[in-house]
């Protein structure tokens, strides 16, 4: 299995989360922040998606036969989910050592995830659509931000949806999820997030809507230090969440 190669591709930050491949699954290890910020952006996708459908998200498999791709999947955390969902998910990810450590993980659950050490470029200039495209924590790590995003959501099939989390930029982001979570807290290895790259809900409305989407919803994702839990809100100010819509043809 080769490296694959692309655009968007920070071969840097490709090299960091490999080093870090096989602490995926490690819920108290270097991934332990995102193992908590899962169930919130697993119930958002989730919710939007019935509610974008009229299906109901408590129904014991209500993405079932729903085409979805996790772009930069890592070791599978949110793509495992989605599988047990009902989705067909297919996982990218540019990092050879998470590919092979999410699909012996899903082999193992006996989880139905397909797992490719792709980009989105390749996958799109194949003719590969999908009925959710996912981009979770991931457009803080690329290159090129904008033609990520629109690449993304040509991949988005139409009638379909695309989902991003990321960072805002702005001054409590630097003090909070630099500062505090990686130097003083310890919850992310130093490193992990580079503050320039941060985006803000603009930059990425704009990146969207170039890629012939629009912005259906967004949403702020807090913390809470006495619960230990992540919750959605309307503060954006760090942490947030977007749903984007294709027409339908």
């Amino acid at each position: 299995m080769s490296e694959p190669t692309g655009p968007s591709i920070d071969r840097d930050e490709v090299a960091r989360f490999d080093r870090l491949a096989a602490t995926w699954w490690d819920e108290a290890g270097p991934m332990r922040v995102l193992h908590r910020f899962n169930p919130v952006r697993l119930t958002y996708i989730r919710d939007t998606v019935c509610r974008h459908l009229g299906r109901d998200p408590l129904a014991p498999a209500p993405l079932a036969g729903l085409s979805l791709v996790d772009v930069g999947c890592g070791g599978g955390v949110l793509s495992e989910p989605l599988a047990r969902l009902g989705a067909e998910v297919t996982g990218l990810d540019p990092a050879v050592t998470n590919v092979r450590v999410a699909q012996a993980h899903a082999d193992e659950a006996g989880v139905p995830v397909r797992y490719r050490a792709e980009t989105i470029e390749a996958v799109v200039a194949a003719g590969e659509r999908f009925d959710v495209v996912c981009a979770m924590e991931v457009v803080e790590h690329v290159t090129d931000m904008p033609a990520f995003v629109r690449t993304a959501c040509a991949a988005v099939k139409p009638g379909g949806l695309f989902f991003a989390a990321t960072i805002n930029r702005t001054m409590r982001s630097f003090a909070l999820a630099i500062v505090g979570a990686e130097y003083v807290l310890g919850w992310l290895p130093r490193g992990t997030h580079d503050w320039e790259k941060f985006v803000t809900p603009d930059e990425l409305r704009q990146a969207v809507e170039a890629g012939g989407l629009s912005v259906s919803d967004a949403t702020g994702v807090v913390f809470n230090p006495l619960t230990g839990r992540w919750s959605a809100a309307r503060d954006t100010a760090v942490n947030y969440m977007i749903a984007a819509e294709r027409p339908r043809a």
